[in-house]
């Protein structure tokens, strides 16, 4: 295993899409609900415990050795917004383009044979950390913190606000990271025995109503 493999995953500058995604932040700044650096962090808290839990055991079970195919249906059936599971998708096939390219593996190969238009990404992550070395929390880690440093980076953009506050509020969120790992892992090692039902199914509804209404407007700066 290599634990550098890890930082280069989780490197925003990893040419896997995300900076074009705000991960519903446009949304919730145009709709009044963040406007600085506390609200932000509730934002971001409330992300990492539903959606960002959800990813982070995609990403476990896959990485664990999960079947991709039956992760990929599981997150689709986690996922009610139709433009949520488009955008999924589409950083999917981004992240397993890149992958490729970076870690060459016959299980990348083949995920991208049996999804030409797109695994959904926690799925593709999973496989990636295979393909890099990585273990079953190395993913889950990349997955919990891409939840919560997507609308962080994107709210600097949006309304200006200093770096340091944005990076402050990942920082105090760390600790509640480690703990969605550890429950996402855990969630992962029982899909075994229990099938997909194990995984969590927390749910965001304002987050899939904001992405429906950010998908219908002409003017915005990232896709969702």
């Amino acid at each position: 295993m290599s634990r550098a493999a890890l930082l280069v995953l989780a490197d925003g500058r990893f040419p896997a899409g995300g900076h074009a995604h705000s991960g519903g932040a446009e949304a919730a700044v145009r709709a009044g609900r963040v406007t600085g650096a506390a609200s932000l962090e509730d934002f971001c808290r409330g992300r990492l415990h539903t959606t960002g839990l959800v990813a982070a055991a995609l990403a476990a079970a896959t990485a664990a050795g999960a079947d991709p195919g039956a992760l990929d249906a599981a997150a689709d059936a986690r996922t009610p917004s139709p433009a949520l599971r488009v955008a999924g998708r589409r950083l999917g096939r981004q992240l397993t383009r890149a992958a490729r390219v970076v870690w060459p593996s016959g299980e990348l190969d083949a995920l991208a044979r049996s999804f030409p238009k797109g695994a959904h990404q926690p799925v593709v992550l999973g496989v990636t950390a295979r393909a890099a070395g990585l273990g079953a929390a190395d993913a889950a880690y990349c997955a919990a913190y891409e939840s919560v440093s997507g609308p962080a980076t994107a709210v600097v953009r949006l309304l200006g606000l200093d770096p340091f506050d944005a990076t402050g509020v990942l920082a105090r969120l760390a600790p509640e990271m480690d703990g969605v790992v550890r429950a996402a892992v855990d969630a992962a090692a029982r899909t075994a025995a229990e099938g997909v039902d194990a995984l969590p199914a927390a749910s965001a509804p304002l987050l899939e109503v904001f992405a429906e209404a950010h998908a219908g407007r002409e003017v915005r700066l990232f896709a969702t």
